[in-house]
């Protein structure tokens, strides 16, 4: 089965729109994780303008004393300040992406051999025995790009899913998409690394990528998620996503 992680970046964003404490990030966590999402991620920016430095030790502190079993993915560019922040609330998972501050999200992955030496020594710094460092990886980046993710001592890559996202009214694109993301997956696996994948999946696109994509360890879904929980509420939102997944 394949885990589900709620990304609650837009549940922030939606809250920053007023000086008010709602909608609640760690209210909204307490409501997928009971409908039985298996944990939360979220992806602190240096401009705060979705998750604040205040919800990542709120939401660690809620997961730490009510649910102790729920992962806690932190995902962000590696600047001192994220490092800095990762080694105080120490998660579980630490998904490490190439983003400039200013991008509005994330768009592309590592690249794996121009920065090896670099993600290297990052990875070495975050390694815990209980933590797990997953690199955003491009869907085509094949053998050679993932060889050189593993050669860094990360455990997992994430599949960057955007592109096959971007494809809702295109088939045969999505059909290319679909087999980059295959070819990928398959080679990471492989060679002993973990996969993971994220970006624009939604109830409509993902009984697709879970047929063609094999193995997938964990997806983290936040902007799909939260657009079908306008229309059904969070809940049932994370029931439908968990029930596409095999939960």
């Amino acid at each position: 089965m394949t885990l589900l992680s709620v990304n609650l970046n837009a549940v922030a964003q939606l809250r920053n729109r007023r000086d008010l404490p709602w909608p609640s990030v760690t209210g909204m966590a307490r409501i997928v994780l009971d409908a039985g999402a298996s944990g939360i991620t979220i992806h602190p920016r240096p401009d705060e303008r979705h998750i604040r430095r205040t919800d990542v030790y709120e939401l660690a502190a809620l997961l730490r004393s009510d649910y102790p079993e729920a992962e806690f993915n932190i995902e962000g560019y590696p600047s001192e300040d994220f490092l800095a922040l990762i080694e105080e609330v120490n998660p579980q998972q630490v998904t490490l992406v190439p983003d400039d501050p200013a991008q509005a999200t994330s768009d592309h992955g590592w690249d794996f051999i121009g920065k090896g030496n670099f993600l290297t020594s990052v990875v070495q710094r975050l390694t815990r025995p209980e933590r797990r460092i997953s690199l955003f990886c491009d869907p085509d980046a094949g053998e050679e790009g993932v060889a050189a993710a593993k050669a860094t001592g990360a455990d997992r890559i994430e599949l960057f899913t955007g592109p096959y996202g971007a494809c809702f009214d295109d088939a045969a694109r999505a059909e290319q998409e679909l087999a980059a993301l295959a070819q990928t997956a398959a080679a990471a696996r492989a060679i002993g690394l973990g996969v993971n994948a994220g970006h624009d999946l939604t109830l409509e696109n993902l009984p697709a990528f879970q047929s063609r994509v094999s193995g997938i360890a964990e997806v983290s879904i936040g902007h799909g998620l939260t657009a079908d929980a306008l229309l059904m509420g969070f809940a049932e939102a994370t029931r439908r996503y968990r029930a596409v997944l095999g939960g």
